[in-house]
């Protein structure tokens, strides 16, 4: 039986692993929501079956999905995908799941974070958001983990990027913002991180990316290829809108060393052109004033580093760009053991994220 714990990952030697590390599982929610999902969600669903269709020749697969939707999801899903009704708010399950922390006896727990949709009543992108606050905790429970209770301290799991090794990245524009947990200073919030994460350094990079409604996640800017070696995204042009964001992350990784002590091998991926919602997208979404706009000629936060790692192989968005091809090269070069899966999501984009954002990674572990 999962237990609710009152001790922290750190004082019971539990860490986080990097997301590079075999997975037990992935899990995804089904996009439904229509004042996030255009035309009702039928074309990010048709992505999302592709997704999944991919995801699962790679590993196992738990698709959440609601009691409305859940006989259409089930028929359109391949058979081997596990579908399990659950209510939630909206579709964005790498940052409201469990961050899954394990030990050297082959045990795997959960870290239970709070949740407020990006920033509640003070900038939040939609309400109510109080189906999403349990979702962790239902995950855990599903898969009769135990459960690390962090609730009162606000985090969504596409803000943070680890190595496996005690090295956390983050930016300032997230964890530093009044409407996530409001007054903390970065002192209180890296205690917090290393308790909760058992991580021994956390390195700042001032932003995300231009155009990023979730105020500047940082896994749209770089990733943990392995320890010691990230991934960023690039653009040459010193005009280009996402040009300073890059350099200073560039700049302050490169004069970093991770917890172990080591220079950081930096790798850079060269983004697509900016993407804009366009007046067909836009005529597809339901206006809510409780929701984030989606008006046409919005731009768009776009970049390969929103991939996502499984058991072999790697997720790559594609845009129709010229980029992607490059890209598609640039992760082959990276991971020369694992298959590199194109996938095409500018649906998702349209939503605010990509396929990272949809998906959470379980470790291979075994439960208690």
């Amino acid at each position: 039986m999962a237990r609710t714990l009152k001790s922290t990952p750190k004082q019971d030697g539990f860490r986080m692993p990097g997301e590079f590390e075999e997975h037990e599982r992935s899990w995804l929610i089904w996009p439904e929501r229509t004042d996030t999902w255009r035309d009702g969600g039928k074309p990010a669903q048709k992505v999302f079956v592709d997704v999944a269709t991919k995801l699962v020749k790679y590993e196992p697969l738990t698709v959440l999905v609601s009691a409305t939707q859940y006989e259409n999801a089930r028929a359109r899903l391949p058979e081997e995908v596990r579908v399990i009704e659950m209510s939630t708010d909206d579709a964005w399950t790498q940052d409201k799941g469990p961050s899954f922390v394990i030990n050297d006896k082959g045990e795997v727990r959960g870290v239970h974070w709070g949740w407020n949709a990006y920033g509640g009543l003070e900038g939040g992108l939609y309400f109510p958001w109080k189906l999403d606050s349990q979702v962790g905790q239902k995950i855990l429970e599903i898969e009769n983990c135990d459960r690390y209770d962090a609730t009162k301290f606000v985090l969504e799991n596409g803000a943070t990027q680890v190595d496996g090794e005690g090295t956390l990245i983050v930016t300032e524009q997230v964890f530093m913002n009044h409407n996530r947990n409001g007054d903390m200073t970065k002192e209180e919030t890296e205690r917090y991180l290393k308790e909760y994460m058992n991580i021994d350094k956390v390195i700042w990079l001032k932003r995300g990316m231009a155009f990023d409604e979730t105020d500047g996640h940082v896994d749209d800017v770089c990733f943990f290829a392995r320890p010691g070696v990230i991934v960023l995204s690039w653009v040459d042009d010193p005009n280009h809108p996402q040009y300073s964001c890059l350099k200073e992350a560039y700049d302050i990784l490169s004069n970093e060393t991770d917890a172990k002590g080591r220079k950081f091998e930096i790798i850079k991926i060269h983004i697509p052109e900016v993407l804009y919602i366009t007046e067909e997208e836009n005529d597809g979404i339901d206006i809510c004033q409780d929701a984030a706009s989606r008006e046409s000629g919005l731009p768009l936060a776009v970049t390969y580093i929103n991939s996502y790692l499984i058991n072999g192989a790697v997720l790559v968005p594609q845009f129709g760009d010229p980029r992607d091809k490059e890209a598609m090269e640039k992760m082959q070069e990276i991971y020369p053991d694992r298959d590199i899966v194109p996938i095409y999501t500018r649906e998702w984009s349209l939503a605010g994220g990509n396929v990272h954002c949809m998906t959470l990674q379980q470790p291979k572990a075994q439960c208690k």
